[in-house]
């Protein structure tokens, strides 16, 4: 059976990635598959920079608005769902696209990646979880310094998993999620899009302002005042930071810039993911004839030409 070829767009927050690839999609008669591991929640739609219906100028997308904040979105069940989306748009006669900044979802579905093959240590886990965040990240910088550039230093959770999948295996984490086989259902062109790092943190700082401006606060307080606790929606950049501000820990003028520097710190860790562990063709969008670039490249890709 012929592979399917899916056109996957990559890159940090606030690059681009969302405008150009309607552009694509446009040209090349696809639809869209997002790769957000949040914009998959329903109403949250301002601290996600989520498309709006105008910006979709009638392409369709998949795997927006599809939970409830309420509920966990696991990387397992993204790259089910995302599967069937791509075969499903590929058997309908449109390109498929891929598009988002979350390393690990758009990994799992073009490599042979399997959730959970790693094994657990329920105890080890247990020790782990009652050690300060701090200790727990400078362990793993010790044990594996590579994932430590692509994991938050507080998000406590991933961390332990990199150094529970360590003690069982006695292999780096890392290591398990680099040089994987291509997932044999497709082939994939991986683009990269990028921006000199100035420019990139200027256009992360402008677009929170606009956040602000747009009625995040309005947005974050609305899931704030659900109280559920620990998740994957609660614990996303541009809530969590208003959630310490409407616990009275910091103030507003805090928490914005706590935004912006996590924003900025999680751009970082997003390049550093896509460069270490996926063959990517990278662009600068600052370069004059980059879309034009990508435009070409992409139309060997689809003639089955070397890319």
């Amino acid at each position: 059976m012929a592979k399917i070829p899916v056109i996957v767009l990559v890159g940090p927050t606030a690059v681009g990635k969302t405008a150009l690839s309607v552009q694509l999609a446009k040209k090349w008669k696809g639809e869209i598959v997002s790769g957000d591991s949040v914009q998959v929640y329903k109403n949250l739609d301002i601290g996600t920079a989520k498309i709006t219906e105008d910006e979709k100028e009638n392409i369709p997308h998949h795997l927006l608005d599809i939970v409830s904040p309420n509920e966990n979105y696991t990387a397992s069940r993204f790259k089910e769902e995302t599967l069937q989306a791509i075969e499903d748009i590929f058997i309908r006669g449109k390109q498929p696209f891929v598009v988002g900044g979350t390393g690990l979802y758009v990994q799992s579905v073009f490599y042979d990646y399997t959730f959970g093959e790693s094994g657990e240590d329920v105890v080890f886990r247990n020790e782990m979880n009652q050690l300060d965040p701090e200790i727990l990240f400078e362990r793993l910088k010790e044990l594996d310094p590579e994932s430590a550039e692509t994991i938050h230093p507080n998000n406590k959770r991933r961390v332990i998993r990199a150094l529970e999948v360590m003690h069982v295996t006695k292999r780096a984490f890392s290591s398990m999620q680099t040089h994987q086989t291509l997932n044999a259902r497709f082939k994939p062109l991986f683009i990269g899009l990028d921006l000199p790092r100035e420019v990139l943190y200027e256009r992360i700082n402008l677009r929170v302002d606009n956040m602000i401006g747009e009625g995040l606060l309005d947005e974050a307080k609305w899931l704030y005042e659900k109280h559920l606790g620990d998740n994957s929606a609660t614990r996303a950049i541009a809530y969590k930071e208003l959630f310490q501000y409407f616990d009275g820990q910091i103030s507003l003028e805090e928490a914005i810039e706590l935004i912006k520097k996590n924003s900025r710190h999680f751009a970082k860790r997003q390049l550093t993911w896509f460069r270490n562990r996926m063959s990517v063709n990278w662009f600068n969008l600052a370069e004059e004839d980059s879309v034009s670039q990508i435009d070409e490249t992409i139309k060997r890709f689809l003639d089955n030409e070397t890319v």
